[in-house]
């Protein structure tokens, strides 16, 4: 891998966002393309929203009337991409990233606002290099270590903290 450009924009105001996250972000995309052995420059662009706005493209991109997380929109297919011609890099793709999904998520689980945005960014990163977990079986098997894998490799592994607690 060449270089990659994240630009990231804020178009939220629900959530602080705290300092170190951007960059977060990036090393997480970084890894991801790292892991995958991805050759050249990339680019990708990071929005992060509130439910509502994340709610409002859910609905009219997916037609599910809900707010989610994360949303990927890939510009490639197949490990196809087009590239940019003032760059010459690779274009990978949008991801949209609720920060007050994030943020509530990290609490559910019991682990930190940037442990969660990494997770979610890395998800979301697989996503535009054509990974899948929808249909669930051995696919979303090799997502998930995929995930982890690159987790553990910006610090941020799977901690106990992360498995909700059950009453014996």
């Amino acid at each position: 891998m060449d270089k990659i450009k994240v630009n990231i924009e804020n178009k939220q105001k629900t959530v602080k966002v705290p300092t170190g996250v951007r960059l977060l972000i990036r090393r997480c995309c970084h890894a991801v393309l790292q892991h995958e052995g991805f050759e050249g420059s990339a680019e990708v662009e990071v929005s992060l929203v509130d439910n509502e706005q994340i709610h409002a493209i859910n609905r009219e991109q997916r037609e599910i009337d809900a707010p989610t997380d994360v949303l990927s929109f890939p510009l490639g297919e197949n490990g196809v991409y087009d590239k940019n011609p003032a760059t010459g890099a690779y274009m990978l793709g949008d991801i949209v990233l609720s920060m007050e999904k994030a943020q509530s998520q990290a609490a559910e689980y019991g682990h930190t606002l940037q442990r969660e945005v990494g997770y979610l960014t890395v998800h979301s990163m697989l996503h535009l290099l054509g990974y899948d977990h929808v249909a669930g079986g051995l696919e979303a098997v090799r997502m998930r270590e995929k995930e982890e894998t690159v987790m553990r490799s910006v610090g941020l592994p799977r901690g106990s903290s992360y498995v909700l607690e059950t009453d014996n």
